[in-house]
């Protein structure tokens, strides 16, 4: 098994100068900063149900629009998984939940296979939720899921109000990982036929 399995991301572009860092096994600490406060909201649902002690500081141009801010992030925090997941040796690597959230019911599905993949089920109904923009949960889940090498899926089954549809899709896409990060004692190298991920 992997000891401290903890990554620091630094990433500066003419857009974002973000700095992350996540701890796998961690108890759910949170201190974000994004200057988007809806996704705040969102990636601290992320850290607390995952039980991922979780720092993030951004800084972009949020005069321009919220996109770089939260795309990048999420292409930072997908690198810092696949680094701290180190050579998935003993972990579960298949996590997935079907999570309610008042009206709201999502599935979330992650194998941490290193083919990255995203698939993505939903039907917003409003442009924005507080300060962010719909369009960029796509956008956000699509990055960590390309920069972490993983498949994910994540599919409304039921739901009515975006901010839960959200809300619910960071959470399950935390318990998802969460179970996939996990260490399985009958697993003694790496879950895989071929034998490497």
């Amino acid at each position: 098994m992997q000891e401290n399995r903890i990554a620091t991301i630094n990433r500066k572009t003419n857009e974002t100068d973000i700095s992350l860092t996540i701890n796998l096994d961690g108890t759910g600490k949170r201190q974000i900063h994004t200057g988007v406060g809806f996704f705040d909201h969102m990636l601290s649902g992320f850290a607390r149900h995952g039980f991922f002690d979780l720092e993030v500081s951004v800084r972009g141009d949020l005069e321009v629009d919220c996109h770089h801010t939260i795309e990048d992030t999420g292409i930072v925090l997908g690198t810092a998984l696949k680094e701290a997941v180190g050579n998935k040796r003993g972990i579960r690597r298949f996590g997935s939940i079907i999570l309610p959230m008042d009206e709201t019911l999502i599935l979330s599905a992650v194998d941490l296979s290193g083919r990255p993949y995203f698939v993505m089920d939903e039907a917003f109904t409003t442009d924005r939720v507080g300060d962010m923009d719909t369009e960029m949960v796509r956008e956000f889940f699509y990055a960590v899921s390309y920069a972490a090498g993983m498949n994910l899926h994540l599919k409304v089954l039921s739901g009515s109000n975006n901010h839960h549809m959200i809300e619910a899709m960071f959470k399950a896409f935390g318990k998802a990982l969460d179970e996939a990060v996990s260490f399985d004692p009958r697993v003694t190298d790496v879950l895989s036929t071929k034998g490497s991920l």
